[in-house]
Order: structure tokens, then C-alpha cells, then sequence
């Protein structure tokens, strides 16, 4: 199983090959569907039909430790990202097609 890391720039070349459009209209592109997506997820829960839903939610400060030297931090309190995919998605990357 190949692992594939993305960068913004990767999507961009690929959006701009598979469409035609210019490079930096591209970036511009997938530059505010990410701002789009960041605005709606911090307003609440977003939910893209046939793709899935994201959810924010806040974890609380806590203690941490560090496994090689046993030191004890803190790490604080945080807003993460929750995603859950449809059922239609999973579906479709569990076909063997």
C-alpha cells in the first residue's frame, strides 16, 4: 500500500492538469476552499453530502509524559478536527472496482 502526502501545491499541479485551469488559479482555488471549509468547521459542524462530516471539538489541558525521559508537561488545552465519513464514501473505497 503506497502512503501519499499532499501538499496544496501537489492538489493545485493536479486540479490545474485535469482541468485546464492556470497554475495560480489553482492555488487560489484550493487556498479558499480551505479558508471556506476552516470558516464553517469553527461555526460548527460541516457536512458535505456523499463525502462526509467534520466536527469540532475541544480538548482540555492535561499531563503529558515523555516516554524516553519520563519528564511530565503540560499540554494545553486545543480545538481539533473530527471526520467522519458517509456511507456513500465508504462504500465506494470498500468496492473492488
Amino acid at each position: 500500500m503506497k502512503k501519499f502526502n499532499f501538499t496544496k501545491r501537489d492538489i493545485s499541479k493536479n486540479l490545474s492538469q485535469n482541468t485546464g485551469f492556470p497554475i495560480n488559479y489553482s492555488k487560489k482555488l484550493i487556498k479558499d476552499l480551505l479558508f471556506i471549509l476552516s470558516i464553517s468547521i469553527k461555526e460548527g459542524n460541516l457536512n458535505i453530502k456523499n463525502i462526509g462530516s467534520f466536527k469540532l471539538s475541544k480538548k482540555n489541558e492535561r499531563k503529558g509524559r515523555n516516554p524516553k525521559t519520563k519528564e511530565e508537561f503540560i499540554i494545553t488545552k486545543r480545538n481539533s478536527i473530527n471526520f467522519t465519513t458517509s456511507k456513500n464514501l465508504t462504500k465506494l473505497l470498500n468496492s473492488n472496482k
